[in-house]
């Protein structure tokens, strides 16, 4: 496969995200029959001021840039320079990343077969752990005299190549190749561009197959909704060709069509995901789906029984540091009573799962201390079954009112603040000015256990904090 057309291609941008950033160099070494055939770059006028980090990490100025062609000026050149060759870039997503998004708003399409350099020197150097382009120049002794420049870093990658085939069998080289360009398998009514449309960045992504999985003919309803922190890395997961179960395959064969949301981060992402699954109720998601028996239990002082069960879905968000438990069904309410019964010696009469006279049934496996028989207070026990219940017992709203949680993607350069009182989600603010605006605004928010678990988690997750941002209470 080295020895057909090959372009070694570099770009030099004005920061590393391809939706928002732009090129200010490009640089090509097109090489046939294992000869250089010629070197090509260009310098960029990227429509907008380079950073002075990127000023003096390339040595390219606005000034350098000035008078140079747009993208657009050159991309038929471009085009048809890398056209019918090997594409091969060091960390190459990003590279290939730029020039699809640049093609993209000129409504072109870009699709050449990739090769990167960081994977190829993993699959044959893997007693090594460093794999970017610094430490192949210095663990290989290749010579480099524009570093950070398009054409001299693309140069770096010929001579890189040429190193390889110098060094390794060709049978190691083709095993390497097919594992280096190892592409995901691709259900047959998906287009071959869906998954690198997709962004490698945090956010929320929905597969929809034909329009009569909608109840209305609409193909509004989604088969599957899922998250990731690379949504293009998670979805290719999806196709790879050893499925790990029916499920994920059925889902493969079905889907059609992709869509995604952008988060700022992971948070955004489980909080999105969560509310579009009760929402949209895609026919593959087991999780997360809105669910009527969800409850948990409460002390009840002075009656027959100790506990009363209640509906976690009806719960006030106030009253929550009064519940035991989270639990998806009476069945699995009362299978974790019985479980702690007989650890710690209730009654099951007195936890409400028996009724009738004389003694309970763990009473006459001897693992009730003998409340139904007289034998044990009522206080006693229920002393006994809050030390039971401690390790189930919901949190209270550890604040006074309102918080905001701030989310950055630094790659991005995007920024969200989630809005959250008494564990619910009460929505999320792209800036400061809107999240103060959202603060002041009275809500009607429910609980949701999904929402408690992850902002639960945050928390102790992010202890100190100084994202974490306490508003006044709301009016």
């Amino acid at each position: 496969m080295l020895d057909s057309p090959l372009v070694f291609v570099d770009l030099e941008t004005t920061g590393a995200n391809p939706a928002f950033d732009r090129i200010i160099e490009v640089g090509i070494v097109k090489v046939s029959d294992g000869r250089i055939d010629y070197e090509w770059s260009s310098l960029v006028d990227p429509g907008e001021s380079i950073p002075p980090l990127i000023q003096g990490f390339t040595g390219i100025t606005n000034e350098m840039v000035r008078g140079a062609p747009r993208f657009a000026d050159i991309a038929d050149e471009v085009f048809a320079r890398i056209e019918g060759s090997l594409f091969i870039a060091h960390n190459a997503r990003f590279d290939y990343g730029f020039l699809k998004n640049e093609f993209k708003r000129l409504e072109r399409a870009f699709q050449p077969r990739v090769l990167c350099t960081v994977k190829l020197s993993r699959a044959l150097y893997s007693e090594h752990h460093r794999h970017g382009l610094d430490a192949l120049i210095a663990r290989h002794g290749l010579p480099c005299d524009a570093r950070h420049r398009a054409l001299g870093d693309a140069r770096v990658l010929w001579d890189f190549v040429q190193l390889v085939q110098a060094e390794k069998s060709p049978e190691a080289i083709a095993a390497a190749l097919k594992k280096a360009m190892k592409a995901p398998s691709l259900p047959s009514g998906l287009e071959a561009t869906a998954v690198d449309a997709v962004p490698e960045a945090p956010g929320v992504y929905l597969f929809y197959g034909e329009s009569s999985h909608s109840p209305g003919g609409s193909g509004d309803l989604p088969l599957y909704i899922g998250k990731g922190v690379n949504m293009r890395a998670r979805v290719q997961s999806h196709f790879a060709a050893d499925h790990g179960s029916g499920r994920a395959m059925r889902i493969a064969q079905e889907v059609k069509r992709i869509e995604w949301i952008e988060t700022a981060g992971e948070l955004g992402a489980l909080l999105l995901e969560a509310r579009l699954v009760k929402e949209r109720q895609p026919i593959h998601n087991r999780r997360l789906r809105k669910n009527d028996e969800l409850c948990a239990f409460r002390l009840v002082e002075g009656g027959e029984t100790a506990l009363e069960r209640v509906p976690l879905g009806g719960a006030r968000v106030e009253d929550l540091g009064q519940l035991y438990g989270q639990f998806k069904s009476k069945r699995e309410a009362h299978n974790t009573l019985r479980e702690l019964a007989a650890e710690h010696g209730l009654c099951l009469k007195r936890l409400g799962l028996e009724q009738g006279k004389g003694p309970c049934f763990n009473h006459q496996l001897k693992r009730c201390k003998g409340f139904c028989v007289g034998k044990e207070s009522p206080a006693r026990h229920d002393l006994r079954l809050k030390t039971a219940l401690a390790v189930l017992k919901l949190r209270a709203w550890p604040f006074p009112g309102r918080i905001a949680i701030r989310e950055r993607d630094e790659s991005g350069g995007r920024c969200e603040w989630h809005l959250f009182d008494n564990w619910c989600h009460l929505g999320t603010a792209k800036s400061e000015a809107e999240l103060h605006e959202a603060a002041q605004t009275r809500f009607d928010a429910a609980f949701d256990l999904d929402t408690y678990r992850i902002l639960r988690r945050e928390l102790e997750k992010r202890a100190g904090s100084v994202d974490i941002l306490k508003l006044d209470r709301h009016v």
